[in-house]
């Protein structure tokens, strides 16, 4: 019990949508390293590189493969991340949603957008978390989060990452995304230098965005998404990311589990 998160950063969490769990996962980063690896020899369907033409270093991502990729799974089913999700949501459940491997080269100075996760998702509740775990040392290229935000009455304008265009055609009623950097005094701007195994947790509806790497070293990055009790299928204006195809479902459905397994229920540990 000693890895899940304690009350503080439960109330944490609660509070500003996002919490700092040191060395939650350092018994596991070799195994996500490996995976990683895998994942970018072999990517999958929906990997992308977020460079435009001219722009030094690399920035790939690619997402939903844990069920392929035998070192994510083996996390996703046996490490402390659903019981720690479960703690944080307050959730009797913990359900997967998707991983995301997010890696930035030396060189790159690329930073990733302001964004909300929610808004790209098929996802409505309360109940969600992101676990954003780094697997070297990250001093520059850090993941950023604006506290509170996931409490702000209206979704921030997703965009596209390459093209920076909205994500969805037409007109939405989305906030402006937001620039703290020039208005540092309006935002609790919250970021770490992080170790190997160490953990942001973030709400689905947290502004984050993270820095580019013009550091010497690689910065790999695994996230897992999770789902609690209230978690419900949701219409978005169009197609969603990641979308699921084929998925039938529909709006205030449970997410069906046997494409999103519930991995840790509350009454049912070991």
């Amino acid at each position: 019990m000693s890895d899940l998160p304690t009350k503080a950063e439960v109330a944490e969490y609660r509070s500003q949508g996002v919490v700092l769990l040191r060395g939650i996962f350092q018994d596991w980063t070799d195994k996500i390293a490996a995976g990683i690896e895998r994942n970018m020899a072999e990517p999958g369907p929906y990997a992308s590189e977020n460079l435009k033409p001219g722009e030094g270093g690399r920035f790939f991502d690619d997402y939903c493969n844990w069920q392929r990729i035998p070192e994510f799974r083996e996390f996703v089913q046996n490490s402390p991340a659903a019981e720690a999700a479960a703690q944080l949501m307050q959730s009797t459940k913990a359900q997967i949603f998707h991983d995301h491997v997010l890696v930035k080269e030396p060189g790159t100075s690329k930073a990733t957008p302001w964004h909300q996760d929610a808004p790209y998702y098929f996802v409505d509740g309360e109940q969600t978390v992101s676990f954003w775990i780094p697997i070297e040392p990250v001093d520059e290229a850090t993941l950023r989060c604006i506290g509170g935000s996931h409490k702000w009455p209206k979704f921030v304008t997703p965009t596209r990452w390459l093209s920076e265009e909205n994500f969805y055609a037409g007109e939405n009623d989305y906030l402006p995304v937001p620039d703290p950097d020039k208005e540092p005094e309006n935002y609790r701007l919250l970021e770490w230098p992080l170790q190997p195994g160490d953990a942001v947790a973030f709400h689905y509806k947290t502004v984050h965005g993270a820095r580019g790497n013009m550091s010497s070293r690689r910065r790999r990055a695994f996230s897992l998404r999770w789902l609690g009790d209230d978690a419900r299928f949701i219409t978005r204006p169009g197609r969603t990311s990641p979308p699921f195809p084929g998925h039938n479902m529909t709006d205030g459905q449970p997410l069906r589990e046997d494409w999103f397994p519930i991995i840790w229920r509350k009454g049912c540990e070991d």
